[in-house]
């Protein structure tokens, strides 16, 4: 996307009235949406029930075309009245595995599921981009391919299932948005460059050939204490043997063994993550976490497993794409709506798996408006002002339509 958005208009003011009216009961659609989404979520790669209703909604608005891709998900290409090139919008569908404890009329049906990350707002966004470009097909220079992805939250996650579907084949760029409980409605966060961390899980295993007695610890492998001078090692690991000037953050989330007060068992196992914004750093620290688990465990004589495996990458959003949404934010609500995040969010996030291939850039939305909607992601009291809702989707609607209408005169310019 270009960035010459403070010498020109980004949308003309037919664009803008057009955008007002191809749908006056957007708010309300919206807020149903995501409300039916909230009380009915559904886990990872379980997601039948979310997808057919999202199909259903975007139907009776008159969206056809829609295909399923990746199991669960969706994916539905707007083409514009004018040639040009393709861009995406990807929403994820899936619910976290908790409980949700709030006291409200579209509270989880559901015992094990609940959208507490948001995932039911970025759904009925998705919606409304979808429902708002096929009424601007007039003024769209190419084509919007809007996707919906399951499972984000699971390891492995949704996106490379998807990306091995072909949802970002012939696609030029890729948009997302995540709702964010620190803004208030009507403020939006950018952040140019490393948006996110990447994640990765940790699992280690610590045994010998028997239990013991609590008493003589020295006539077995006390594997309780091994595990406890590992995990130490381990966190000390971060702030010894990593730049400072790189973020990374290991923490153990997990430890099992033994069921007696008197008896050292025989196995003890504990995991984690490791979150880290630099790709070298990353690696560096994957091999040290192994390294480290295992040469503590044959120093003490136990036998150590220690298992690894990749998440997702950092979120790094391209630095065009983020000047010029924040050029669309400004001309759509004023420059006073636009947050600069300072530093990356140490959250990870499964959008980065697209940003390997295309340029790509996750945008920040606010969604608390009081204590309701100000618990954090994951909080089981997690909600949104519902406000936030039409908004977010016009403006991401302007960001594709400008952001095709300048590729398309780009190109133009070449040819």
């Amino acid at each position: 996307m270009s960035t010459n958005g403070q010498n020109q208009r980004l949308m003309t003011d037919r664009d803008l009235d057009d955008l007002s009216k191809v749908h006056q009961n957007l708010a309300n659609l919206l807020r149903t949406v995501r409300r039916h989404l909230h009380a009915n979520p559904e886990l990872g790669f379980q997601e039948h029930k979310t997808a057919q209703y999202i199909r259903e909604i975007l139907q009776m608005e008159g969206v056809t075309g829609i295909q399923e891709i990746a199991g669960t998900g969706l994916y539905v290409d707007i083409k514009g009245d004018h040639p040009g090139p393709m861009v995406g919008y990807r929403a994820d569908i899936d619910a976290l595995e908790a409980e949700d404890r709030k006291d409200v009329p579209y509270r989880s049906t559901s015992d094990i599921a609940a959208h507490l990350c948001g995932h039911d707002a970025h759904s009925s966004v998705a919606i409304g981009v979808a429902v708002l470009l096929h009424g601007l097909k007039q003024h769209l220079h190419g084509t919007v391919r809007v996707f919906f992805q399951p499972n984000e939250e699971g390891v492995p996650s949704g996106a490379p299932v998807m990306i091995d579907g072909g949802v970002l084949d012939g696609l030029s760029a890729v948009y997302a948005s995540h709702v964010d409980p620190t803004l208030q409605v009507g403020q939006y966060g950018l952040i140019a460059g490393p948006a996110t961390a990447s994640a990765d899980r940790f699992l280690v295993q610590v045994s010998s050939d028997t239990s013991g007695h609590s008493a003589r610890p020295h006539q077995t492998i006390d594997t309780v204490w091994v595990a406890t001078q590992i995990a130490t090692q381990l966190y000390q690991m971060v702030g010894r043997l990593s730049d400072a000037r790189n973020s990374a953050i290991l923490t153990i989330c997990r430890i099992a063994g033994g069921h007696a007060f008197n008896v050292i068992p025989a196995e003890v196992e504990f995991g984690g993550t490791l979150r880290c914004i630099d790709e070298d750093e990353r690696a560096r620290l994957k091999a040290r976490t192994i390294q480290i688990s295992e040469d503590v465990g044959r120093l003490y004589g136990a036998d150590v497993k220690a298992e690894y495996s990749d998440g997702a990458p950092a979120v790094i959003n391209h630095p065009g794409l983020v000047k010029g949404v924040a050029a669309t934010i400004t001309e759509l609500f004023g420059d006073q709506a636009i947050v600069r995040i300072p530093v990356p969010s140490m959250g990870a996030e499964d959008f980065a798996y697209y940003l390997k291939y295309i340029p790509g850039m996750l945008l920040r939305v606010g969604t608390a408006s009081g204590p309701a909607t100000s618990h954090p992601l994951h909080d089981s009291r997690f909600d949104i002002d519902e406000e936030s809702l039409a908004p977010a989707a016009q403006l991401m609607a302007c960001v594709l339509m400008s952001h095709l209408r300048e590729q398309a005169v780009r190109q133009a310019t070449v040819a």
